[in-house]
């Protein structure tokens, strides 16, 4: 009898205890969906807002190729002290950029330009082919890689960016450049390699319009 008493006394116990502390929940299904979707980083719908609301807005701030390429031409090193934006610890570092050029040649990967009054050479690239790197997430200074615990949530923001230019901005520029044309672009430029990235200078577009037809 005592241990029966026992084993109910104690049953009674357990049964309080877990009705107060559950070893688990039961939560309904879409309650959890939505739980782990606020979780979850979705690099496109960021991007869009950050295009929007900010890079475009931010375009202003880019530095004139008027004053930048000269300070490259003159010392590389001071341009980059003064101009450029470095992420971490990488040896790539980063132009915003605007200006206005001539169209010199047209290629279906490349539109090239001259900013210089009396220039024959190409003086900036921009890229109308696929796009890679980092040179639109970073260039600006507008977003924090400190902000993204999750490295490939800052690598998809990046890959995100580049399809809104590869999709809005390269194919108007692509069907409309010609030779002779001036236009007017703001972009990002990603420095990897002095010798080959900074004559001509690499320009991802996120802005162009076209001033002047050939």
């Amino acid at each position: 009898m005592k241990r029966t008493a026992f084993i109910a006394i104690a049953a009674v116990l357990l049964a309080v205890f877990f009705r107060f502390f559950p070893l688990f929940h039961i939560v309904p299904l879409e309650q959890a969906r939505q739980a782990r979707a606020a979780g979850v980083f979705h690099p496109q719908q960021f991007a869009e807002q950050f295009w929007n609301e900010r890079l475009l807005k931010s375009l202003d701030r880019a530095v004139n190729t008027d004053a930048l390429l000269p300070a490259i031409r003159n010392d590389p090193a001071a341009a980059r002290k003064k101009f450029s934006r470095q992420l971490g610890i990488s040896e790539s570092y980063f132009y915003f950029v605007a200006g206005r050029g001539r169209v010199v040649s047209v290629a279906n990967d490349e539109i090239a330009l001259v900013v210089t009054e009396g220039a024959t050479q190409p003086e900036i690239v921009l890229p109308v082919g696929l796009l890679f790197g980092n040179a639109v997430r970073d260039a600006t200074g507008l977003l924090d890689v400190n902000g993204y615990p999750n490295s490939q949530d800052f690598n998809d923001l990046s890959q995100a960016l580049n399809h809104i230019i590869e999709t809005r901005v390269l194919p108007a520029l692509h069907d409309q450049a010609k030779v002779g044309a001036t236009i007017r672009f703001a972009g990002c430029a990603e420095i990897t390699d002095e010798s080959t990235d900074l004559k001509p200078l690499r320009v991802v577009p996120v802005q162009v319009e076209f001033l002047k037809a050939p």
